[in-house]
Parts: C-alpha cells; structure tokens; sequence
C-alpha cells in the first residue's frame, strides 16, 4: 500500500553546537553524506509518496540540495511547530492517511524501516511505532520509551527506543489544541484508547543528534 510520507527536517539542532551553526542538522554529513540523504535512500526505496518535508531553520540550504527532486516542502519558518504541529500543517500535501512519518536525524543498517512498517501495519491501527531495543541503538541517551504487550499494544516504560518512524492516522491532531506540540501528545491520546502499536526493529540504529553520535554511525555503517 502506497502511503505519503513526511521527513522531519525543521528542527534547530542546537546539540549539534558548531556543527549547526552554518547548516541545519539534516546536511550534516555522515559517512560522507547529508543525514538527509541517508533518510532519502530509505524513503526512496520504500512504497511511498507523495514526499513531505518541513523547513525552519536555513531553508534554502536544504532547498538547494534537492533542487530538482520530486519533493514538496512545507514552510515553518515563522514558527517552529515541533513534529505535532509540523505534521497536521503539512497534511492538506500528505491527505488523511495513514501516513509515514521519518526523522531525518538518525541512520539505519538493516532493512528498510518503512517496510517494516508498511508490512506489519493494519486496519485497526491508529499509529504504529517502530522500535529498537537496546542493543540494536547507538547514540541514544534515553532509557528506553515503550513496551510491547502481548497485542502488539504500546505501554510507556524504559525498555524498547522508538526509532524515529512510524505510521499514524493524523486525525487525532484535529484533538490538539496547541499550535506547537511533540507527537507524544498524540500518542498519549491513541494509546488511551488503545489504538496505539508496535513493532520491532532487528536491524542497526544510531540517533545522530550530538557531535559524538557521529562516530559511532559511521562505525555502524561500517565505514
């Protein structure tokens, strides 16, 4: 099933420090490319489009690099919604749903997330979260966001990492009243009425949100 999908680029990346102070973080490069890049290797392999991308922080930089791509970008650059807010402005570009939601921070070894995503979702999901354990991260300083029941139902607890990708039914964001919001407002709103699920991730993550995250991605990508 075709679904679109949104690339969260809108972020500031103040983590990053001197990294960020010329680029926004997604054009950081990692083994030797823009981490928008390695989110576009997935997205581009995988059952989707259209494709959706929210700016803020030095658009043209990001604009200029896909010059020429089939890409619609959502303009947040008056404010920073968080991924909430930046998900429901784009949705008269994505439709009603379901559709793919991917970070464009992080990078993968192993399948294509999306798929996964794409073969475990079904009917009676509202959103379906793609997590890792443990020890299949890099980078992450959290202790873990979620646990799977025996229904494939989502649990807030310190044992599985959300990854960063997801696919989700946005008409719960019509039940948000602010106009900047994180997507866990949301989730918290689904899993109260059990539309909230999960699947496992068995191949490599790493978060590339700060300057030594770098590193270990590459030595993940076994570059």
């Amino acid at each position: 099933m075709t679904m679109p999908v949104m690339l969260f680029a809108a972020g500031k990346g103040t983590r990053m420090k001197d990294l960020t102070k010329d680029r926004p973080k997604p054009m950081i490069s990692v083994a030797g490319k823009p981490l928008m890049d390695h989110a576009l290797d997935i997205v581009d392999t995988a059952d989707v489009g259209p494709k959706v991308i929210n700016l803020h922080y030095l658009p043209e930089i990001i604009k200029a690099h896909l010059a020429g791509r089939t890409i619609t970008f959502s303009d947040e650059t008056d404010a920073l919604l968080e991924t909430g807010g930046g998900l429901r402005k784009a949705l008269p570009m994505l439709g009603c749903g379901p559709i793919v939601t991917i970070n464009t921070d992080a990078v993968w070894q192993g399948p294509n997330p999306i798929t996964i995503l794409q073969n475990a979702w079904e009917p009676q999901m509202e959103t379906l979260l793609l997590l890792a354990s443990k020890d299949n991260v890099r980078g992450h300083p959290g202790a873990g966001d979620f646990k799977i029941d025996d229904t494939g139902r989502l649990n807030r607890a310190p044992e599985m990492i959300y990854t960063g990708a997801q696919i989700i039914r946005p008409g719960v964001l019509s039940e948000i009243k602010e106009s900047a919001f994180s997507m866990n407002i949301a989730w918290d709103i689904i899993a109260r009425r059990g539309g909230l699920y999960g699947v496992g991730y068995d191949g490599q993550w790493c978060d590339v949100g700060q300057p030594s995250s770098i590193p270990l991605a590459e030595a993940m990508l076994n570059v």
